[in-house]
């Protein structure tokens, strides 16, 4: 499984604001899609951001995705994307979403080789900023602080940093109402343990949090058999566990941890279940209401017998 371009992004269709050679193109209400900038080879980042700036009423403006145009295979400028941001902050008044790394080119590599920087300056210039998403995990880094605007936080990487993952559960995020992180298996960004997260499925960071996704892990078993016991659970209406090396071993003790019942929503896609298994989830949670996706049913290398998550390196 390879990640894609973003469809859909803060609840609005996403729009690619044309090249240079399409600039005569009608263009939508500014507030009505969110943008996603994305260049050809032959225009300067810098002045394709100008003539977006000119083209649309920045303050109208809601939702912007930035993409390979800073991001990709030859073009690792990270830090640009964010000094726009700062210095439009005057104009991009009505901004509630930004995704930083809508890559997929040269995807057959993974997505290590994005790179990513601190996040800190956007979410200070940005105060109700509602919904941010990163892709890549070279170079990212979150602060530790308080944030009274954001809803929704999701990280994609074929490697979370594990400082990353710490700084995230530690941070004072009042709202935040949806976080997933795709943690993977990186040797040079560490791979996110159950301790890790420990203080997250505590159930006492994050009030307002309904949607979990602890997901692309080579650990999912044991990150299942922690959400399992996790006072968290309680509190949320959905719960990804998708994308990894989850077994038999791990589907056993979500079926005998707390209750799932209550969820509208378990995602397990990409799994190693084998059918038993996945005959006792279902019987187990569809009849309370729960939509499984137990989709995506994988065998393990014949071999070794190993187990790979979506994402890799």
């Amino acid at each position: 499984m390879y990640v894609h371009h973003l469809e859909r992004f803060h609840g609005l269709p996403v729009v690619t604001f044309p090249d240079h050679t399409r600039a005569a193109e009608e263009l939508p209400k500014a507030g009505s899609v969110a943008w996603r900038l994305h260049t050809g080879e032959d225009e300067p980042e810098d002045a394709y951001w100008e003539r977006f700036a000119q083209a649309v009423e920045l303050h109208d403006v809601r939702a912007l995705i930035f993409s390979s145009t800073w991001y990709g295979a030859n073009c690792n400028w990270p830090e640009r994307p964010v000094e726009l941001l700062l210095d439009h902050r005057s104009r991009l008044t009505g901004l509630e979403a930004v995704f930083l790394g809508d890559v997929v080119e040269q995807a057959d590599r993974g997505i290590s080789w994005l790179h990513q920087t601190d996040l800190t300056p956007v979410l200070r210039a940005y105060p109700r900023l509602r919904d941010l998403g990163v892709r890549g995990g070279f170079g990212l880094d979150f602060p530790v602080m308080r944030h009274d605007g954001l809803r929704s936080l999701r990280f994609e990487s074929d490697g979370l940093p594990p400082e990353v993952v710490e700084r995230v559960i530690a941070a004072d995020l009042p709202q935040l109402e949806r976080l997933e992180m795709w943690l993977g298996a990186n040797d040079n960004l560490g791979t996110p343990t159950v301790e890790h997260i420990a203080p997250l499925l505590a159930g006492d960071r994050f009030p307002a949090l309904r949607h979990l996704g602890l997901q692309n892990s080579p650990l999912q078993d044991e990150i299942a058999a922690a959400v399992a016991a996790a006072p968290l659970v309680a509190q949320l209406t959905s719960l990804s566990l998708s994308m990894g090396t989850l077994s038999d071993t791990g589907a056993q003790a979500l079926l005998a941890g707390r209750s799932l019942t209550h969820l509208t929503e378990l995602d397990l896609h990409h799994h190693y279940l084998t059918e038993p298994l996945m005959l006792r989830v279902r019987e187990t949670l569809e009849p309370a209401g729960v939509r499984v996706n137990l989709t995506g049913q994988q065998q393990p290398y014949r071999s070794r017998g190993e187990r790979y998550v979506s994402i890799a390196v």
